[in-house]
């Protein structure tokens, strides 16, 4: 069911793509009742959603100037990793040429643009966390195609924030939601403990979201939640929020690939540094910690 949201004549309009995502519907939920914007939520063959494929330009560019928005958030992408290994041609359909479809349309109409990308555009074998200035090399087909997303919108769109985040979390399917249902039925879990990361809530994401959409501080910009950690150390620290016995047996990357050999291979480590909201003061996101104990006292 679609949320609802206040429309008044005189507010800002701004077009969500992929609402009913954890994202979107963060975004929604944080625009609830307010007097600045209007929120245009779409999605593709969702019901409740205007329906928008931004994989067809004429379809974009009729839509946005027909709305005349005030920004473009794009949160659509095909963030199946093991699927985009499979079907590449709809991975660069929906992570690339989506992304420039909506930066062709930002431009046409004067539109600012927020393009969502992620950790996944680097190799993933650092040994200190990456910044915006870091050189991305990605090695799986969702990050190189979310990248090539990112080049597109650099291309074609003037005024734009490419938010780069990683292991998001919120109201929907993910990894949180996923360890808690096992939980119910499994006395022990294997979970791999030698990839690093920076676990993120959508709801953190959309507030830095709109931290910098009424600024001029256009650019490349890392968007998670502060700190770092194993997959396994996340889902340790899931069950003892929520109360939960199930034991968490940490397993390496091989052995969770001879478990599963059809998975993509994941970055080691793809820790993200919030550089360049650090140094124009833009926003400051909350430690992964505090951030998911919030978010497991609400679910």
């Amino acid at each position: 069911m679609a949320l609802k949201v206040r429309k008044d004549i005189s507010l800002k309009k701004i077009i969500v793509t992929g609402s009913n995502g954890q994202l979107g519907r963060a975004i929604n939920a944080l625009c609830e009742g307010n007097t600045e914007y209007e929120l245009i939520r779409t999605d593709y063959g969702v019901d409740g959603l205007t329906d928008l494929d931004i994989t067809d330009l004429d379809s974009v560019l009729t839509f946005c100037r027909d709305v005349r928005p005030y920004a473009l958030i794009n949160c659509a992408a095909h963030t199946n990793v093991d699927a985009c290994e499979v079907q590449i041609d709809a991975a660069h359909k929906i992570n690339a040429i989506g992304p420039r479809n909506m930066a062709i349309a930002s431009a046409d109409t004067g539109a600012k643009l927020v393009h969502i990308s992620t950790d996944y555009v680097f190799a993933g074998d650092g040994v200190r966390p990456y910044t915006e200035f870091d050189t991305p090399a990605p090695k799986a087909m969702y990050g190189i195609t979310k990248l090539a997303g990112e080049n597109f919108v650099k291309q074609f769109a003037r005024n734009f924030f490419i938010i780069r985040t990683a292991w998001l979390y919120g109201d929907g399917k993910n990894f949180v939601r996923t360890m808690l249902r096992l939980s119910e039925t499994k006395d022990e879990i294997s979970v791999v403990n030698d990839q690093i990361g920076s676990p993120t809530s959508a709801d953190e994401l959309a507030k830095a979201i709109f931290a910098l959409l009424p600024t001029d501080n256009y650019g490349l910009f890392h968007g998670t939640c502060e700190g770092m950690c194993s997959w396994a150390d996340f889902t340790k620290k899931i069950f003892a929020l929520a109360g939960k016995s199930t034991k968490v047996n940490p397993v390496t990357s091989r052995e969770y690939k001879e478990m599963n050999p059809q998975s993509a291979d994941r970055p080691a480590y793809s820790v993200l540094e919030n550089y360049m909201l650090k140094l124009t003061g833009s926003y400051t996101f909350a430690d992964w910690e505090e951030a998911i104990s919030k978010y497991i006292s609400e679910i």
